[in-house]
């Protein structure tokens, strides 16, 4: 079983920059590729980026791909994701995930873990 809680959303203005982070507790967090998903009002969930348990591998979404950056530190048992020149169609719930010794899916279903998501809201 693994916890997972985000934190870091708010409400920021276009072009500024915000860093979420996904704190776990739980099982070996090492273990776990951390996937980070988003979802805007009315629309479905959709994937962002994640971070494999073994090598640190990145994956991005186009969309965000040399906008927002994922990295772990797992002597913490924390997944950051850092937000830059954020957009007000990046508004949405953030949420973190956990797949234990995925190869980094962009598909919810392959995730077992779920964060409870933080609102990032960003203003024109």
């Amino acid at each position: 079983q693994v916890h997972l809680v985000e934190s870091g959303g708010g409400l920021v203005q276009a072009g500024g920059s915000l860093r979420l982070s996904c704190a776990a507790s739980g099982r070996t967090f090492s273990d776990y590729t951390v996937g980070w998903f988003r979802q805007a009002s009315g629309k479905e969930r959709e994937f962002v980026g994640c971070i494999t348990w073994s090598g640190g591998r990145t994956y991005y979404a186009d969309s965000v791909k040399g906008q927002f950056t994922i990295s772990r530190d797992n002597e913490k048992n924390a997944v950051y994701l850092q937000m830059n020149s954020l957009k007000p169609e990046d508004t949405a719930v953030y949420y973190c995930s956990a797949d234990r010794y995925g190869d980094g899916s962009e598909y919810p279903i392959d995730y077992d873990y779920w964060g409870q998501g933080t609102q990032v809201t960003v203003s024109s």
